[in-house]
């Protein structure tokens, strides 16, 4: 008997311990799911996954109808496997979260978060979105159980995703608690590297002061070329030296990061000058010409303002013209200009007497 072959007998046996009659009044669960169980292992043998992963999931229904939950949980967790196995990874987190709440049903939380981290690595670098709540629910299972090192493993995931997806105000908060989680701990070099993480998503934020709150907080647990590199950095945005913090983001242990935090240190928006007073040069035709809205509204007073300038223009060339007359020299003798007669008999009166005297 081939393994298919011997899979469907346990189906069969299965189905039959799920019927009721006269003298059997309860389907019997227990019995059911250990036949289901069986079939799956047969299917798995002869590599018929689709099989293997309906037997498996009718497993879990019947331990979860005999309240089994441990079992129930540990035949989904099979079923994520097999589904990961038959490339259709879009089922997956449903999977995951169940069998996760029948982990915790059975007082076995670690094992539910476990199960939630093999999912989220699974459809992590082809859908983060849908894996991003599974490591946050995970890290909130163990951290609620009193493990901060599990907990900072699962929060590091959660911000290394927020920063692909750029959301960038949640991946601070996300490094902030794996901040404390690992001085719960206790290790130090982690909360160094990490502070050289928020001061980056700050910076990607936009939020220069909160960049450098977060050195001033936990500048103190970096190493001295950390810390010197982060003074730089901060000096190069706040002088709004663009080639200074290129040389700050471009040192060793950035480019060394983990991928995720090396290339948003990469794709960094540089600081820019920005002038009080523009710089040289106007652009033509910026902007229309200014036309006075009086030209189209013509009046009697316009026409009387053109008249006087019209008379105002001509008496000036008139006078100017007689100016430049007066001023020719002439070819003409000069003449004397005439006594009066009166002024003459005068004179000549003046003469005899003067003769007479004489």
């Amino acid at each position: 008997m081939s393994k298919i072959e011997e899979g469907n007998a346990h189906i069969r046996a299965a189905e039959k311990s799920l019927k009721t009659t006269l003298l059997k009044w309860r389907p019997d669960y227990e019995v059911a799911a250990d036949e289901y169980n069986q079939a799956a292992t047969c299917f798995r043998i002869a590599k018929s996954l689709k099989q293997c992963k309906e037997a498996l999931i009718k497993a879990a229904d019947c331990y979860k109808e005999n309240r089994s939950w441990f079992h129930a949980a540990k035949s989904l967790e099979q079923v994520v496997l097999i589904t990961r196995d038959l490339g259709d990874l879009s089922e997956i987190p449903k999977l995951a979260h169940s069998s996760c709440t029948w982990y915790q049903q059975h007082g076995s939380p670690e094992s539910g978060a476990n199960v939630l981290d093999k999912a989220g690595k699974m459809i992590e670098n082809s859908n983060p979105a849908e894996a991003l709540p599974l490591f946050q629910r995970a890290a909130e299972i163990v951290m609620g159980e009193d493990s901060p090192r599990q907990a900072a493993e699962y929060l590091s995931r959660v911000a290394k995703i927020l920063v692909k997806l750029k959301n960038y105000d949640e991946a601070a908060n996300a490094i902030r608690r794996e901040i404390s989680c690992h001085q719960r701990i206790e290790h130090t070099p982690s909360v160094g590297r990490l502070a050289v993480v928020l001061v980056l998503v700050q910076l990607a934020r936009g939020d220069q002061v909160a960049a450098e709150k977060a050195f001033r907080e936990w500048g103190n647990y970096c190493d001295a070329p950390e810390i010197q590199t982060l003074e730089m950095l901060l000096q190069a945005y706040d002088n709004e030296d663009a080639n200074a913090a290129r040389a700050a983001l471009n040192s060793p242990f950035i480019k060394h990061m983990d991928v995720e935090y090396a290339k948003l240190a990469r794709g960094l928006p540089l600081p820019q000058q920005e002038y009080a007073v523009p710089p040289a040069g106007v652009r033509a035709n910026a902007a229309p010409p200014y036309v006075s809205p009086n030209l189209d509204k013509p009046s009697a007073s316009r026409e009387t303002v053109e008249a006087e300038v019209n008379h105002d223009t001509a008496s000036i060339e008139k006078g100017l013209a007689s100016t430049n007359l007066s001023s020719e020299p002439s070819n003409e003798p000069q003449r004397t200009p005439e006594t009066p007669p009166e002024e003459k008999k005068q004179e000549e009166e003046e003469d005899e007497y003067e003769g007479g005297l004489c």
